[in-house]
């Protein structure tokens, strides 16, 4: 025949040596919802371990209640659930749940310290950590890239443009030596006069006059827009580009 009242009472007496402050008899029992005529017992449980300083942004502490009934550990024990200091009464409903489940998996054996242990996990789940915290903190410490992302497309659009510049670049300065470069192949009217002699060919005083007067004529950088906007004869490349 099992000893079902010395079974409780070893419980209980390694409850207390092993919770010691967080363990203690209630000798009022109204309001918690157990209803016995046995002893009745508080377990405190806060998320943080024996050797932690408080673990959660916020101090959150759960009394868990019992009965045993006459015969525990074959049958649960009676349970009930408080909160001692800011646990949410949805949340309550939940671990109080919770542990009936549990009490009935661990039926045949002593389960008061495993069920305060799975509350006491429970809380630090629900309520956070102190890592969980930190963790929070440092994704808030993270600077977003500011910008448009690197895609094939962006990348594709820079290069067109890029390439653009330097072809007019490369223009402006074609430009400006062909400029130079026929300012010094441009006869005067004397080395003119002289090269159409050396051919024997006659000029008359007229036709001498006239190149003497396009020789007065000069490049002048004024002749040359200097105003032609840039973009859009980039716009224009890069239309022509992506026409190609």
């Amino acid at each position: 025949m099992t000893d079902y009242e010395g079974e409780q009472q070893m419980e209980v007496e390694a409850l207390e040596a092993i919770l010691m402050d967080e363990f203690e008899k209630v000798e009022d029992t109204s309001g918690l919802g157990i209803t016995t005529d046995g002893p009745c017992y508080q377990i405190t449980i806060s998320p943080k371990g024996d050797d932690e300083e408080e673990t959660t942004p916020f101090p959150v502490r759960l009394a868990l209640y019992f009965a045993h009934t006459p015969t525990y550990p074959d049958e649960p024990p009676l349970l009930s659930v408080r909160s001692l200091q800011g646990v949410r009464a949805v949340d309550l409903e939940e671990i109080r749940n919770k542990l009936k489940e549990e009490a009935e998996e661990n039926l045949g054996m002593a389960m008061m310290y495993t069920l305060a242990t799975s509350a006491k996990e429970w809380l630090r789940e629900k309520y956070g950590g102190v890592e969980e915290v930190e963790e929070e903190e440092e994704k808030e410490e993270v600077i977003e890239p500011h910008g448009l992302p690197v895609t094939v497309e962006t990348f594709t659009e820079w290069r067109d443009r890029f390439e653009a510049e330097i072809a007019l670049e490369k223009a402006k300065l074609l430009s400006d030596a062909a400029l130079a470069a026929a300012k010094e192949k441009r006869l005067t009217g004397r080395q003119w006069f002289v090269q159409k002699a050396s051919k024997g060919i006659v000029v008359d005083e007229e036709e001498e006059e006239e190149e003497e007067e396009e020789e007065e004529i000069d490049f002048d950088d004024d002749d040359f827009d200097e105003d032609i906007d840039e973009d859009d004869m980039l716009d224009h490349y890069l239309a022509e580009k992506s026409q190609a």
